[in-house]
């Protein structure tokens, strides 16, 4: 079922602070130590000045964490332009978050560099199950990146970093209000010419009520949430022109949630624990100007939601259980005044979603292909990106971008750019899900986006500002209908949706 739609979303916006320690000016760095020289990775998958990224992007630090206090990295994203969060309660509860006006979905979240498995049926992740005492660095890039990684990047690409290169121990402690707690650890030495890493963390809330009106009797408590976390790496020099890496971390969550009715309240879930274990190894080989590297990563999600009456195996238990394996292989080559990215990326995810009656298996592999380059010629920088994905359900799939800047004066810089993304549906949107009463739709097919953006950037003062205007299609937006006749529903195309914006960040 196809239903002929358009949606247009206007915004007119004048964002500025003064007081801004991680912002989006391009001439300072994009960073808190205002360093224009801060190597970031995450905009075209190789190493380079942030002050040669012709996007907007931004760095977030361990130590602009710490100063902010903050007990989630949904509160480190609502620091930063173009980050609307909607939040279902306090720390650990449901949220999404929207960058530029896209939905949640439209996010690509990245571990390490690495692709964030999604587990749910809406096609999103839940940045606030991430500990954030296992965060060291944030780079967040907005606008389409699909070129650069496939599926997913048509809002913005988040890239939580979990590695340091401090060495030592630390060890830190906070309480707060409604019965917060956090307790983290970590140290990381040199044994010669490999370098370990140990560490770990709690963080406990009461929380409070988030329904006190509801119907439902099961609701009348404090929804609050609880996290233990690890973290565990070695890294060794083979010789001076290869390197290795073995990590692993998880964590596990417990969350109070409100059901908010009385529909099957004997029946009806109203907590949740979610367990993660992720495996990486890779081989990096540098020599001159090429540079190459090797990442195999394991993922493994189990998310329970039960209800506190039965347990975690009782008769309202249900189950989303997630395995995701990525190979990524990537080589770059530095020359004057440029540099050259070309790689492949093989995912394959398998979701089993069960209840005590039902159970639903599915599959997907997806092999990408992608070449990436920037060259600077004089005053102007150019950049260009291509990719190609072959879905095992949709075949093949190609995106590309191209950006352009010029700084006419120092410290001053206009740009211009277009890109195209894409996102696939999730496994469940496409086969259906008895579970959760949803007809599968084999026609369902993926989103895809063309975005224009044009922009003007530099430092006035003590201000790093940003003015833009883009213009963003979204064709086969993926929607949700409910048939009250037969009590169940399916995710179909609308026929596009336009996101415009002329604004100002500072």
């Amino acid at each position: 079922m196809t239903t002929k739609n358009t949606i247009t979303i206007r915004q007119y916006t004048l964002l500025t602070a003064l007081s801004v320690t991680a912002f989006s000016g391009w001439a300072q760095g994009n960073t808190a130590t205002g360093n224009k020289d801060e190597m970031v990775v995450t905009a075209s998958r190789f190493k380079q000045p942030v002050s040669t990224v012709l996007a907007p992007a931004d760095v977030v630090t361990r130590d602009d964490i710490d100063r902010w206090q903050a007990k989630s990295l949904n509160e480190v994203m609502r620091r930063l332009p173009g980050v609307d969060i909607a939040q279902f309660g306090g720390v650990g509860q449901g949220s999404s978050m929207y960058i530029r006006g896209t939905e949640a979905r439209h996010v690509l979240i990245l571990i390490d560099g690495i692709p964030l498995a999604r587990t749910g049926i809406v096609n999103s992740v839940n940045l606030d199950q991430i500990p954030i005492s296992l965060v060291q660095r944030v780079e967040y890039i907005r606008g389409p990146r699909s070129a650069v990684y496939g599926s997913g990047a048509i809002g913005g690409v988040i890239n939580v970093i979990t590695q340091t290169d401090q060495e030592g121990a630390q060890i830190n402690a906070g309480i707060g209000s409604k019965g917060y707690q956090q307790y983290d650890g970590s140290v990381r030495q040199r044994f010669g010419d490999t370098l370990a890493t140990l560490a770990g963390g709690y963080q406990t809330s009461n929380g409070y009520n988030i329904k006190p009106d509801s119907p439902n009797p099961i609701d009348n408590d404090r929804d609050g949430f609880r996290n233990k976390n690890f973290w565990a790496g070695l890294e060794h020099q083979f010789s001076q022109e290869i390197s290795g890496f073995v990590r692993g971390y998880g964590y596990t969550n417990n969350s109070d949630y409100d059901i908010g009715s009385l529909s099957s309240p004997s029946y009806s879930g109203d907590e949740e624990r979610l367990y993660n274990h992720t495996y990486d190894a890779g081989l990096r080989y540098a020599s001159g100007a090429y540079s190459s590297q090797l990442i195999g990563s394991y993922q493994k999600y189990k998310d329970y939601n039960f209800s506190s009456q039965y347990g975690r195996y009782g008769v309202a238990t249900t189950l989303d259980n997630m395995d995701q394996r990525n190979v990524q292989w990537g080589n770059t080559y530095s020359f004057e005044s440029g540099t050259l990215s070309a790689g492949l990326d093989w995912q394959q995810q398998r979701l089993t979603s069960s209840s005590q009656t039902i159970s639903d298996t599915y599959k997907r592999d997806n092999t990408g292909l992608y070449l990436s380059g920037q060259q600077k010629i004089g005053n102007v920088t150019l950049e260009a990106s291509g990719r190609g994905d072959k879905d095992e359900q949709f075949g093949w799939h190609e995106t590309w971008q191209t950006a352009a800047g010029w700084e006419f004066v120092p410290d001053y810089r206009v740009t211009i750019s277009y890109g195209t993304g894409f996102l696939a549906p999730s496994l469940g949107q496409q086969y259906g899900s008895q579970r959760f009463d949803i007809i599968s739709n084999s026609d369902l097919k993926p989103e895809e986006s063309r975005q224009w953006e044009a922009g003007l950037e530099g430092v006035t003062g003590p201000l790093d500002w940003r003015l833009s205007a883009y213009h963003n299609k979204i064709e086969n937006l993926i929607d949700y209908s409910f048939d009250n006749s037969i009590f169940k529903g399916h995710y179909y195309n609308v026929n596009s949706a336009t996101i415009k914006r002329c604004g100002m960040d500072g």
